[in-house]
């Protein structure tokens, strides 16, 4: 199987170092575009679909989708919107607390965010009297911001608009940007940016999905269009020092199922480099980041994943289960379209974004409700498709346990957290 499924094509090159890419990571088939959410009249249209094929370069390890959308055609209006999460928000409070600490952040100081979203980061700044710019190409949700008194600009983040940022306003003290690097098409030209807003003495901190972490959890469902690319710390190093960026320090993060923070400056500041940064790299070395067959071995793991959790589901529904989802994240429509999951195994699903609501997921067409419907129908069983807020998300399903619901975990093998009824 693996050697099927890791057959060397050729024909593509690496954004980043253009060696040509030849050995295939996973391939999911084709999919639509995971934040392409449908309203009822459109269901009978058709639907574009894509391929989902990741391959990797062997000479700077970066795993990477084809870009076959144009970024204006995902990201102009956008249907995720980060304050719905609780956690998430708690998370960039915290950080922010770290960061002003950290860099002696002040009211003379510039913080600027790239894909800033809501505002749900930046307006933890906002009582410190420290000035903050956000940056996000999606006018729906830069609205969202402003109303939270962060000033945004509604426009796509590189070098050219870097340049004009430093003769309009100076250079920026912080630079940050959480989830980002994965969605974006030209790397080279964001992280020239980066380099370019970035004060001489400042400091620029990202955070993304550890590749180690896909690859140990299975994580296949954070494979989506929207996500070109999937990073080490091996290759974020390369990616920085290409632009005359040094990363000095690292932290492992829980979020997102095992996420990176990288602290970087520019390379002449020649600050000492924390050890974790090396700990980490020999790390990666071992957990295999830098050999071929770590990568094909994954495609057989995401194929037990993906039989596992339809066992389940095929078991539950044969027992006259009513099952159901929580949650419709991007993440979520990769796992529904790969697995093949349509309305035959999830009644509906619900999500506490009310732009969601009233519409159908992409390719699958499963009805998305506010949260308020799975207390009205009482079902048997809810699988979380954002696995990565299961504890959260458990959480506010705790009234379930009043009629036994099971709680699923589908990711990396379908789990069931709370069972009661599961065989009843």
């Amino acid at each position: 199987m693996a050697d099927a499924l890791a057959v060397r094509v050729g024909g593509s090159h690496c954004r980043f170092c253009e060696a040509p890419l030849e050995l295939t990571m996973v391939d999911l088939g084709k999919s639509p575009l995971c934040e392409s959410f449908l309203p009822a009249d459109r269901l009978e249209a058709m639907e574009p679909f894509f391929p989902l094929h990741v391959r990797v370069c062997e000479r700077c390890w970066l795993a990477q989708l084809p870009s076959f959308v144009p970024p204006a055609e995902i990201f102009e209006e956008y249907a995720y919107f980060s304050a719905y999460s609780d956690s998430w928000v708690e998370h960039a409070r915290r950080y922010v607390e770290t960061i002003t600490d950290r860099l002696g952040l002040s009211p003379e100081s510039l913080v600027v965010e790239v894909a800033s979203n809501d505002g749900y980061l930046l307006q933890h700044f906002l009582p410190k009297g420290i000035p903050v710019l956000g940056i996000d190409p999606a006018a729906n949700v830069a609205k969202a911001a402003e109303e939270r008194g962060v000033p945004t600009l509604v426009e796509f983040f590189g070098r050219d608009l870097a340049e004009r940022l430093v003769a309009e306003r100076g250079h920026a003290d912080l630079v940050l940007g959480a989830n980002v690097l994965a969605q974006v098409p030209d790397l080279n030209d964001f992280v020239a940016g980066v380099s370019v807003l970035l004060a001489p003495d400042g400091t620029t901190t990202f955070e993304f999905p550890h590749l180690a972490r896909l690859l140990e959890g299975m994580q296949y469902d954070t494979i989506y269009h929207e996500h070109y690319s999937y990073f080490s710390l091996t290759t974020i190093r390369k990616v920085f020092a290409a632009h005359g960026l040094e990363v000095i320090d690292v932290e492992e993060l829980p979020s997102h199922g095992g996420s990176l923070r990288v602290y970087g400056v520019h390379a002449e500041t020649a600050r000492v480099r924390s050890a974790a940064v090396a700990e980490l790299l020999e790390r990666e070395e071992a957990e295999g980041l830098l050999d071929p067959d770590r990568y094909r071995r994954f495609a057989d793991d995401v194929v037990e994943s993906k039989r596992a959790l339809l066992e389940l589901l095929i078991g539950l529904k044969r027992q006259g289960k009513q099952v159901v989802g929580y949650g419709a994240p991007g993440k979520g429509n990769t796992l529904l379209n790969y697995c093949g999951i349509r309305t035959d195994f999830l009644d509906y699903t619900v999500d506490r974004n009310p732009y969601k609501h009233g519409r159908f997921t992409p390719g699958t067409h499963i009805p998305i409700l506010p949260p308020e419907r799975i207390a009205q129908t009482r079902p048997d069983a809810i699988v979380i498709l954002p696995w990565n807020l299961a504890r959260e998300i458990a959480e506010q399903l705790s009234y379930t346990k009043e009629w036994g619901a099971s709680l699923i975990v589908p990711i990396p093998r379908a789990t069931v957290l709370e069972s009661p009824r599961i065989a009843g």
